[in-house]
C-alpha cells in the first residue's frame, strides 16, 4: 500500500540532485570490474526507476531471492530500493533478515529514515518480539517527528499490542493526532487477542462514533471481542452492519460470526452460516470441529472433519488437533491411532498442539505408555506437553510416574503451572500421603501458585482426603468467594467425612456469595443429604437440579439419590428410580442396591440386583459372594451353596484386599496374604510377635475375669 505513492514522492524528492549515468552502471559486471562507478557517481533517476520496477515486480511475485541477488548487485541503492527488499522479508516473515536490511540503511551515508521504511522496521520487531529495537525505534520517532505520521503511530500500536505492552500500545494510540481504519483495527485487534475484549468493543464503539469506516479486519476482531466474552446482542448489532455493507461474504468474516455465534451457545446459527458459506476454507472447517468440541459434541465433530475429508480442503494442525481431542473424549483410541498414522505421514506430528491431542488422547484411553512413547519422542516440550503427560499418569493411577515427571519438569522443563500441581495434589489425595501433599503445598507457597483456583481446589480436595479437615477448611476460607471450584471442593469434604450439616449450610451459602452451584456442586451436597438421611431435602435438590439450574441430571446425580433410598431402607422405591432413569443402568447403581438388601436382609430384592449384574458382568466374584451371603442369613443355605457352586464351576476368585503404607518417601502395598515385599520376613516376625502379645493379653483377662 505504501509503495505505490512512493515513486511518485521520490521523484520530488531527488530529480534535481541527481545526475546521467548509463543503465549497465547501476550492476555490478563481472567483466569489467574496473568499470564500477564511484560512491560519488549518481545514476540517472529514469534508470534508477525502472530497475526498481523491475526489484518491486521480483518481490511482488515472490521472488524474492532472485530480488535479493538483483540487489546485492546493485552499485547504488536508493531509499525505494531498500525499502522494496525490507517490505519484501517483512511480507514474507523473516524478520531477522528485515531488521538485518533495516540496520545497514540506517549506517548508509546518503539515504534518509522516512516514515514508510520507519513503519516496515517497526512492523518486523512486533512480529520478531523485539523490544529492545522497538523501544528505541519509538524514540527515534518521537525525536524525528516521524511520530505524528498515521503510518508510525499505527505501527507503533500493533508492534507494542503484539509484544504484550498493551499499556504502551494505548497511550501511543490516545497521542496520535490522526487515526485511520489501521489504526483502530490495530488497537482492536491487541486489545481482543490480549484478552481485553471489553476494552475493544468500547474502541470499536468509539471508532463508529468518528465516522472512520470498518473494513473486514475490524469486523473481524470486533467479532472475537464478542466471542471471547459472549456478548451476543453486540455480536448480533456487528452481524447486521456485516450484511449491511456486503462484507458477510468474506470467508475469515464469515467464520468470526459463525465462531462468535458457536462460542455464545447459538451453535444453530454458526451451524447455519457455515452451511451458507459459499467458500469454505480450513479455517471454516476447523472453526465448526472446535465448536462441536468445546460445546460436547465430540461426534458431530468426527462427521465434520469425514465431510472435510471429502472436499479438496486439507486440514491444518489445529483441525488435526481438535479431532483427536474429539477422539481422546469418545475413547475410540482406533480413530486415535489413525490419525496418529496420518500426522506422521503429513510430518504435522512436530507441531506441539497436535503432538499434545496425541498425548492426551492415548492417556485418556488408558494407553500412557503409548502417551509417553510420544512425549519421549518430542523434539521440542512445552508446559502443555509436560502438564499432559503428569495429569495422565495421575488419573490413570500411577502415583509415582506422576511424581518422577514432575520432578524432571522441575530440572529440565518449563516451570510448572497450576494444572502441573493440581494432578499431583490429586495423586496425594487419592493415595493419602498428607506428608507429600504438605511438601507440594509449600513449594506452591514458594512459586506463588497459592491463589490459583485449580491449585486451592485441589488442596481442599488433597487435606479433605488425608482426614484433615480443619486445614481444608482453613485454606477454604483464605480463597476467593468467587471461586465455584473451591466450594465444590469443600463441599464434597464435609460430605466425604460426614460433616453433612456443614456441607449442606455452605451449599446454602452460595446464592448469597452469587455464586451458581454446577452439577459436581450437586454431587457433593446430594451425598450430604445421603449421610445424614435427608431424603426430603435430597429430593428438593435433585428436582432443583433441571427446575432451577437447568441441569440434567447424570448417572452421579441419580447414584446419589439411589444411595439415599438405600440408606434409608426403601429399596422398592431405589429399584424404581433405576429403571426409570434415562439412560442404561450400569452394574455400580445395582452394585449399590445389592449391598443394601444384604444389610436390609431383603431376599427377593437382592436376587435381582444380582441378576441385573450378572448379566451386565458374568464374572464378577462379589456379586455372587454377596448373594450367598444374602442367602446364609436367611438361613437359606441350599441356595447359597448353589451360588458358591455355580461361583467354583466359573473358577472365580474373590479379588484380595490390599492396603499400603509410606515409610522414607517410599510407598509399599501389600495384598492380602502377600508375602513378596523384601522385607517381607521381617514384617512377619514383627507381626507374629504383635498377634503373640495380643494373644497372651486376651490370656490374662480372661484370667482375670475368672477370678473375679
Amino acid at each position: 500500500m505504501f509503495l505505490s505513492v512512493r515513486p511518485h514522492v521520490r521523484r520530488l524528492c531527488t530529480v534535481s540532485a541527481m545526475a546521467c549515468t548509463d543503465y549497465r552502471d547501476l550492476m555490478v559486471s563481472s567483466q569489467k570490474p574496473e568499470a564500477s562507478p564511484s560512491k560519488t557517481q549518481i545514476p540517472n533517476h529514469i534508470n534508477m526507476l525502472e530497475i526498481n520496477s523491475e526489484l518491486k515486480q521480483l518481490v511482488k511475485t515472490g521472488r524474492l531471492d532472485n530480488a535479493r541477488q538483483m540487489f546485492d548487485k546493485m552499485l547504488h541503492r536508493d531509499e525505494i530500493s531498500w525499502t522494496t527488499v525490507i517490505s519484501g522479508y517483512v511480507n514474507d516473515m523473516n524478520t531477522t533478515e528485515a531488521l538485518y536490511l533495516f540496520s545497514k540503511m540506517w549506517v548508509e551515508p546518503g539515504l534518509h529514515m522516512d516514515p514508510f521504511i520507519l513503519s516496515l522496521a517497526l512492523k518486523a520487531c512486533g512480529l520478531n518480539m523485539n523490544v529492545s529495537f522497538g523501544e528505541s525505534l519509538h524514540g527515534y520517532s518521537v525525536k524525528s517527528d516521524f511520530v505524528k505520521s498515521v503510518f508510525v503511530g499505527s505501527a507503533l500500536v500493533n508492534m507494542y499490542m503484539k509484544i504484550g505492552k498493551v499499556e504502551e500500545g494505548c497511550i501511543v494510540f490516545k497521542g496520535m493526532p490522526l487515526r485511520n481504519v489501521v489504526s483502530w483495527t490495530a488497537i482492536i485487534t491487541g486489545l481482543a487477542r490480549a484478552g481485553y475484549n471489553k476494552e475493544a468493543l468500547v474502541y470499536f464503539s468509539d471508532m463508529w462514533i468518528s465516522k472512520v469506516g470498518c473494513d473486514t479486519y475490524t469486523f473481524a476482531s470486533a467479532l472475537k471481542a464478542c466471542a471471547d466474552s459472549c456478548a451476543l446482542n453486540y455480536g448480533r448489532e456487528i452481524h447486521c452492519q456485516t450484511l449491511k455493507k456486503g462484507f458477510v461474504s468474506v470467508s475469515f468474516v464469515a467464520n468470526s460470526l459463525a465462531t462468535m455465534y458457536n462460542k455464545c451457545g447459538k451453535l444453530d446459527y454458526g451451524l447455519r452460516l457455515f452451511e451458507m458459506m459459499t467458500i469454505r476454507d480450513v479455517v471454516s472447517w476447523t472453526m465448526i470441529i472446535t465448536s462441536n468440541v468445546q460445546i460436547g459434541q465430540e461426534e458431530n465433530a468426527v462427521k465434520a472433519f469425514k465431510r472435510m475429508r471429502e472436499t479438496d480442503v486439507n486440514p491444518n494442525d489445529f483441525t488435526f488437533a481438535a479431532v483427536i481431542s474429539s477422539c481422546a473424549t469418545l475413547g475410540r483410541i482406533e480413530w486415535g491411532e489413525q490419525l496418529h498414522a496420518h500426522v506422521l505421514r503429513l510430518g504435522l506430528v512436530d507441531y506441539l498442539s497436535v503432538a499434545n491431542s496425541i498425548m492426551a488422547m492415548y492417556s485418556k484411553c488408558g494407553q500412557q505408555d503409548l502417551a509417553s512413547m510420544v512425549f519421549q519422542g518430542l523434539s521440542r516440550r512445552d508446559i502443555i506437553s509436560w502438564s499432559t503427560m503428569i495429569s495422565g499418569y495421575a488419573q490413570g493411577g500411577f502415583g509415582e510416574e506422576a511424581f518422577e515427571y514432575l520432578l524432571w519438569m522441575r530440572r529440565e522443563g518449563p516451570r510448572p503451572n497450576e494444572f502441573a500441581f493440581a494432578s499431583v495434589l490429586s495423586v496425594c489425595a487419592n493415595m493419602a500421603i498428607l506428608e507429600q501433599g504438605k511438601q507440594l503445598h509449600a513449594h506452591v507457597l514458594c512459586v506463588g501458585l497459592e491463589q490459583k483456583a485449580m491449585v486451592q481446589s485441589a488442596l481442599i480436595n488433597m487435606y479433605s482426603k488425608c482426614g484433615s479437615t480443619k486445614e481444608a477448611s482453613k485454606i477454604f476460607d483464605e480463597a476467593e468467594y468467587d471461586n465455584i471450584v473451591s466450594w465444590t471442593a469443600m463441599i464434597n469434604g464435609y460430605a466425604e467425612h460426614g460433616y453433612s450439616q456443614e456441607a449442606i449450610d455452605l451449599f446454602g451459602k452460595l446464592p448469597k456469595v452469587g455464586l451458581r452451584p454446577d452439577s459436581v456442586t450437586f454431587i457433593g451436597v446430594l451425598a450430604a443429604c445421603s449421610h445424614a438421611g435427608l431424603i426430603d431435602l435430597g429430593f428438593h435438590y435433585f428436582n432443583s437440579l433441571s427446575k432451577v439450574y437447568q441441569i440434567c441430571p447424570s448417572k452421579e446425580h441419580y447414584g446419589c439419590m439411589i444411595d439415599l433410598l438405600c440408606r434409608a431402607g426403601r429399596l422398592n422405591d431405589a429399584e424404581s428410580m433405576i429403571q426409570s432413569m434415562p439412560f442404561q443402568s450400569d452394574d455400580v447403581v445395582w452394585s449399590t442396591l445389592l449391598r443394601a438388601c444384604r444389610g436390609h436382609g431383603d431376599v427377593d430384592c437382592g436376587k435381582r440386583a444380582a441378576e441385573k449384574i450378572l448379566q451386565l458382568n458374568p464374572n464378577c466374584a462379589v456379586t455372587h459372594i454377596t448373594l450367598a451371603n444374602i442367602y446364609a442369613a436367611k438361613g437359606k443355605w441350599k441356595e447359597a451353596a448353589e451360588v458358591r457352586k455355580m461361583m467354583k464351576s466359573k473358577g472365580l476368585i474373590k479379588e484380595p484386599g490390599w492396603s499400603w503404607i509410606k515409610v522414607k518417601d517410599r510407598v509399599s502395598g501389600f495384598l492380602s496374604g502377600d508375602r513378596s515385599h523384601p522385607e517381607g520376613e521381617d514384617i512377619y516376625d514383627v507381626l507374629d510377635l504383635l498377634a503373640f502379645g495380643t494373644e497372651m493379653h486376651i490370656q490374662e483377662m480372661d484370667f482375670l475375669l475368672t477370678e473375679v
